[in-house]
């Protein structure tokens, strides 16, 4: 099993305090021989009517010399459990977790606002000092 992300916890406790219950610490994809292992996965009573909102979370801490390389692997696994999350669970959401200043850098800049243009993410942001959720972005 992969070692956690520096923000794994502080993510958990957003979405606690968000009012997710945490169902998967990790969330495990198994396709074929292969076992993938997301962050978390949560799920949000949404309305009676509507019943319960699953996602899965990746957190990502973008901690190397260079953001553009920590973007470039965040995105390609983004992409590989997306896809396979569309194949065994499609009415499960997946979410990229970045910190605040994270989002700030590199999403405000031309190389962030094209992946946000062309949704290639679906983002929560959040500050880790009061480990809270800033910002969704589906």
């Amino acid at each position: 099993m992969p070692a956690k992300d520096l923000y794994h916890n502080t993510v958990k406790n957003a979405l606690i305090k968000d009012g997710w219950n945490i169902t998967d610490d990790p969330y495990i994809l198994a396709i074929g021989k292969r076992d993938l292992f997301v962050d978390l996965g949560a799920e949000k009573l949404i309305s009676a009517e509507k019943g319960n909102q699953k996602i899965a979370v990746e957190v990502k801490s973008f901690t190397s010399l260079s953001r553009v390389n920590d973007l470039e692997k965040a995105l390609g696994q983004y992409i590989l459990y997306y896809d396979i999350i569309q194949e065994v669970e499609p009415d499960r959401l997946l979410y990229l977790a970045i910190i605040e200043s994270v989002f700030e850098e590199i999403f405000a800049e031309p190389i962030g606002q094209v992946l946000l243009k062309n949704k290639r993410f679906s983002l929560i942001i959040f500050d880790a000092k009061q480990e809270i959720i800033c910002q969704w972005i589906p």
